[in-house]
């Protein structure tokens, strides 16, 4: 008999049915004296009393602004400890927290709030070149000097701000807007009797909506993939229990808390088992990510790829001291063995893992296990989690193939989110009637179950953990006047597994070189969303009903790549290649 291509990850601990605030309410009572939350930068040790009490604060001034139940709660903010209190107030009284992008523009964002349909939003000033409250007022002039509430037609739903400042909550240096600030909103928190909060708290069920997060859009738009307690919290959960994770532990988390690795499997994970959360740096830095391993004695690293290469190649690498590193997750992109064995080595992570997921499964699936042999560790990415269902299906038919077949991965469980907001289209495109998810990543299946990853059906960039959309790029470039068409995809790069490329084909009688473009894009569109190479081309080869065929467009380009050819070609070229 030819075993299917499905696997039911059965061996773990029981799913557990609570809140995210119930549950940690019950680790700070267990872990009250010990450290929760470490901001270096901010100079922040809070032990989880701290934590609860400043949690608890927070949650009693939401309320007491008229944050209701079920309200969508946006945070435009790096990493520092007061994205962990709203992650963590938000929850307590049921509101849904939107991790909003701190890479994003003008555009960007008013798109993002829109269709996430934000009320309250908490933002920084800003953060190197991006000036978070300046583009708020631009976008949403209504919004300055309205204090505590406002309506503004070019956002409906969005109804205040509120800006903190990490380095300085008493910042008096002038500013763009008159929004509320971190202070303002905590003075309102004595307003609110307790007993509100807790029973706010009694009204909330574990498959209530908790999180909103973005995912690239294929149509050109990011879509809003709402999540709950149930499918966040179990997953946080079981992750820690599988790297062994417990209030001994230190979690050093350079990744960031907009993405549900940051968020679910560094933030929650941690605090869920009442480790300690330490943040090294407000964005990801190399070194002050080795100091911090090196000065709070870390247990735990979490990583994409180049992260990893980054530590590894930084100037005094190896003066640093890192032998308290046990365990952590390497994920986001394919892991090259020479990178793992590397970080097995010379960072002393002896139990270093490598994870797959998806942002619509709140987002771990698979886990290579303690004791897996190097080339499980390297070629697979590991054994589903319990509870999960995968299955391997064929392409054409969507039906489930035999073990060693590649087709396309699909998932079922507690985990898969509820939805994408207001998109019910693309929701029953996603999963089927039978609550199976599309993944859009193909693979086959082994023998015992472990999963191996062999690539994308959708046109898909994995640019350093970050999952880019060509559509939603082609959509912002094509608004450039000289552009009439445009094919964006990705090609393979050292560092960061893929980057962003792209062919461009102008208008007649126009003009525009790669720098001026790239210009253009950087002023719109996030950074890492900026095609790093650029072709300027006549025609693009295509199928016989008109369409550009990626695949075609995709080989050509590696191979000028590869060739060092000028970031230009004719028509006469494509044309010649693509015969």
């Amino acid at each position: 008999m030819i075993s299917t291509s499905y696997h039911h990850g059965h061996k773990g601990p029981a799913l557990v049915g609570s809140t995210i605030g119930r549950w940690f309410a019950d680790v700070c009572e267990q872990y009250g004296d010990r450290d929760a939350l470490i901001s270096l930068p901010q100079g922040i040790r809070w032990s989880y009393h701290d934590l609860w009490r400043r949690t608890e604060e927070l949650s009693l001034a939401l309320l007491a602004l008229g944050v209701k139940q079920g309200e969508h709660v946006g945070i435009w903010s790096t990493n520092n400890a007061e994205w962990v209190l709203v992650q963590l107030a938000t929850a307590r009284i049921g509101a849904v927290l939107v991790n909003v992008n701190p890479a994003w523009k003008r555009d960007e964002l008013a798109d993002g709030l829109a269709r996430s349909r934000v009320s309250t939003l908490f933002l920084i000033p800003e953060f190197r070149s991006s000036e978070y409250e300046t583009d708020l007022v631009a976008l949403c002039p209504e919004l300055a000097g309205a204090g505590e509430t406002c309506g503004a037609p070019t956002l409906p739903d969005l109804r205040r701000a509120i800006v903190y400042d990490p380095a300085d909550a008493g910042r008096t240096a002038p500013r763009p807007g008159d929004f509320l600030s971190w202070p303002d909103v905590l003075e309102q928190a004595s307003a609110v009797d307790e007993r509100q909060l807790l029973e706010r708290e009694r009204e909330l069920g574990f498959d209530d909506a908790i999180n909103i997060q973005f995912t690239s859009g294929t149509t050109g738009h990011p879509k809003s993939v709402v999540l709950t307690h149930h499918g966040l919290l179990n997953n946080a959960l079981l992750a820690g229990d599988l790297l062994g994770v417990g209030p001994e532990d230190r979690v050093c988390v350079p990744v960031p808390f907009y993405h549900c690795f940051g968020m679910v499997l560094a933030n929650l994970l941690a605090l869920a088992r009442g480790a300690a959360l330490v943040i090294p740096s407000e964005h990801f830095d190399a070194t002050a990510t080795l100091r911090t391993i090196q000065d709070e004695r870390c247990t735990v690293l979490h990583g994409v790829p180049t992260m990893f290469i980054e530590q590894l190649d930084s100037p005094g690498f190896e003066d640093y001291d890192l032998s308290s590193l046990r365990t952590g997750i390497m994920a986001g992109a394919p892991c090259p063995p020479e990178l793992v064995r590397r970080v097995i080595d010379e960072m002393t992570c002896a139990d270093i893992r490598i994870g797959y997921g998806m942002t619509e499964v709140s987002p771990l699936t698979h886990l290579t296990r303690e004791g897996d042999s190097f080339d499980r560790r390297t070629r697979t990415v590991g054994t589903t989690l319990p509870h999960l269902e995968v299955k391997v299906v064929d392409v054409d038919t969507g039906r489930l193939g035999p073990r060693g077949e590649p087709g396309e991965i699909c998932f079922r469980g507690y985990q898969v989110m509820r939805e994408y907001l207001d998109d019910p289209e693309a929701t029953d495109e996603a999963v089927d009637r039978d609550g199976w998810l599309r993944s859009g990543d193909l693979g086959f299946m082994e023998a015992d179950g472990v999963l191996s990853i062999t690539g994308r059906l959708k046109n898909m960039i994995v640019r350093g953990g970050e999952n880019l959309y060509p559509a939603e790029i082609e959509s912002f470039l094509f608004e450039h006047p000289a552009i009439a068409d445009v094919a964006v995809f990705g090609l393979p790069d050292d560092r960061l597994g893929e980057d962003v490329a792209a062919w461009v084909r102008l208008h007649p009688g126009e003009s525009l070189t790669v720098d001026d473009l790239k210009g253009w894009a950087r002023e719109r569109i996030a950074h890492h969303k900026v095609p790093r190479w650029i072709w300027f081309v006549d025609e693009f080869p295509e199928t016989v009903t008109g369409k550009i065929k990626k695949f075609a467009v995709r080989e050509i380009a590696a191979r000028w790549l590869r060739e060092g050819r000028a970031e230009h070609a004719t028509a006469e070229t494509t044309a010649e290649e693509d015969a």
